[in-house]
């Protein structure tokens, strides 16, 4: 008879319990470690970082702010000056007066041909016109008056100080009278021009005038009225009629 197969009891609780381990269980962890020993870290968040700015200045605002502020008061300013000039201007409507050289004589001329001194006296008369209807102007002391000849100035004298009301023409008769030293040829131009009694001899008048205009009861500052006319006239004869040919008279404002 077979050889009976031997059985040997077996213990079922410890065949069903883990075999115990060789190692401590710290040694046998996995490369990430125990779970339960190491538990499971927060992922990492980058957290900016802030960085403080140093407080603005708030005097270049202020300056900013100032300039701003001139600038519209300057714009403000010229356009009220130039709204108020553009209603004076309808209001007054100004127009330029009028100057002409009418009469002239000489009674006095006198050439020095040893020292090349002249010596004249012309008696000058003009007329001033003023065409405004609204307008009124002061004729203030201060005023140079002259006649010149090829560049030098012959004899000198003033405008007399008056008012001119609107619409008024007035006659002045001024008296110019000096003394100069003048180079030869212009002392034998002057003996010539004396002499003939039909020719042609180019003069300037030229005027220098102070004045206050008034528009209607505003009475302005001074200005001044600078005049200048050429003349021809046919000679230099002294204590004769001179005839004036031609005469241009040309009219600037100045302040």
């Amino acid at each position: 008879m077979a050889e009976q197969q031997k059985i040997h009891p077996m213990d079922v609780e410890a065949a069903g319990s883990p075999t115990a381990p060789l190692a401590p269980r710290e040694l046998l962890g996995s490369e990430k470690g125990d779970p339960a020993q190491h538990p499971p870290q927060p992922p990492s968040r980058t957290i900016p970082v802030s960085h403080s700015r140093p407080p603005k200045r708030r005097g270049g605002r202020c300056c900013c702010r100032c300039l701003c502020w001139t600038g519209c008061l300057l714009l403000l300013l010229i356009i009220l000056i130039a709204v108020s000039a553009g209603v004076l201007y309808l209001v007054f409507q100004p127009k330029a007066p009028k100057y002409s050289v009418d009469r002239l004589r000489i009674s006095a001329l006198t050439v020095d041909p040893a020292n090349l001194n002249v010596s004249a006296t012309f008696d000058v008369t003009v007329t001033a016109t003023n065409p405004n209807k609204k307008i009124g102007i002061y004729y203030e002391d201060g005023s140079h008056l002259s006649v010149w000849y090829s560049g030098t100035s012959l004899c000198s004298g003033s405008f007399p100080a008056f008012y001119q009301g609107h619409r008024n023409t007035t006659v002045v008769n001024v008296e110019l009278s000096g003394q100069t030293q003048v180079g030869s040829d212009l002392l034998t131009a002057l003996q010539a021009a004396a002499t003939q009694q039909t020719g042609s001899v180019p003069l300037q008048f030229k005027g220098d005038v102070p004045v206050r205009v008034k528009f209607g009861l505003l009475k302005l500052r001074k200005v001044r009225f600078l005049v200048n006319c050429d003349l021809v006239v046919n000679s230099l004869n002294v204590n004769s009629q001179i005839s004036i040919r031609t005469s241009r008279c040309r009219f600037k404002l100045r302040r």
